[in-house]
């Protein structure tokens, strides 16, 4: 049975409310052109603080971004209460294009990446010399992600006293990666971060290593002293670090335009998401070689044209035993 009769447009049409309020629905987005550019330097629970200008404000991501999250060193769009007042609360409305994504798995076999910092230009592996030891399948695993990011390692050795660097230094010099040797004298007086200094100048670098290394305790020298952070020791009994360090944090170099980033400890750093065909591009003395390769080659296998590349004298023999070393990396554990 019809309830009204051929004039439907009448004005005694009853008409169910909408429950969100009275503004229709709409797909169309504010393109907050006046929006105000802020980098991300934490984040804490959903809440971001993010430096606007001179300024530190605190913001929370507009729901329109959906499950797009944004991590330390994005740049942003805010709107809001950007004057950096207690209690204020600004919105995140848009994170720009990335020119780099340090990314990391919890293991081998985990599917879900976790990003560990965006716009970073430089990877700083710190790593003690002794106590705690130092983990060369940790260091291996750190650079396959630092190449597979397009980040330039940088590879810190502290506590020099304890222990000398030749080992390690003999293990990645054919992969001419920049390094810094520093003791724990040299930590406490800050000669270490003036050394370290000159690799860092008008770049941003994230530190990453294990609990008990030093990390911290670097990244203090390097920054102003009221952004210092609380650092921990090495537990005697079980060789490790406590992880004092909690949440990633974005720092600016004392007296200079860098930025460090100063991660928590990790115990493990996965390489699931790792596609080792972009490895090699850490090799440009071996890349070319790679022409003739079968297709999907794994560049560890008989048919591989690197054998015969490097035969005929076109790269050092060191080079593709380091190349196969860190292909490997994602077969192992880091305790192996």
């Amino acid at each position: 049975m019809r309830r009204y009769g051929k004039h439907t447009d009448e004005d005694d049409i009853r008409q169910r409310p909408n429950r969100k309020g009275t503004r229709p629905r709409t797909h169309i987005r504010p393109a907050h052109e006046d929006a105000a550019e802020g980098m991300v330097l934490t984040v804490d629970r959903g809440r971001l603080t993010c430096l606007v200008e001179d300024r530190t404000v605190l913001a929370m991501k507009a729901r329109e971004l959906g499950r797009k999250a944004a991590v330390v060193g994005d740049r942003v769009a805010l709107v809001g209460d950007l004057s950096g007042k207690k209690d204020s609360l600004a919105r995140i409305v848009r994170i720009e294009d990335r020119t780099s994504v340090l990314r990391r798995t919890a293991d081998d076999d985990d599917p879900f990446e976790r990003v560990v910092v965006a716009n970073a230009d430089q990877l700083a592996i710190v790593t003690a010399l002794a106590d705690p030891e130092p983990r060369p399948r940790l260091i291996d695993r750190c650079l396959v992600a630092a190449f597979d990011a397009g980040l330039t390692p940088l590879l810190v050795m502290t506590k020099s006293d304890l222990a000398p660097p030749d080992k390690l230094l003999e293990l990645y010099g054919d992969l001419d990666i920049p390094y810094v040797v520093t003791s724990r004298e040299e930590l406490e007086t800050g000669d270490a971060a003036r050394v370290v200094q000159d690799h860092l100048d008008g770049k941003i670098t994230a530190f990453v290593g294990h609990s008990g290394v030093g990390k911290t305790t670097l990244v203090n020298a390097l920054v102003p002293e009221d952004l210092r952070r609380i650092t921990g020791h090495v537990n005697a009994v079980t060789g490790r670090g406590r992880h004092t360090t909690t949440s990633a944090l974005a720092l600016p170099l004392t007296g200079d335009d860098g930025w460090v980033v100063d991660t928590p400890g990790v115990r493990s750093f996965g390489l699931a998401h790792i596609d080792p065909s972009r490895v090699i591009l850490a090799f440009p003395d071996l890349e070319p070689g790679t022409v003739n390769c079968p297709r999907a080659c794994s560049h560890d296998e008989p048919d591989c044209a690197l054998d015969e590349w490097v035969a005929e004298g076109h790269a050092d023999p060191a080079r593709l035993y380091s190349l196969r070393r860190l292909l490997a990396t994602r077969e192992r554990k880091e305790g192996d």
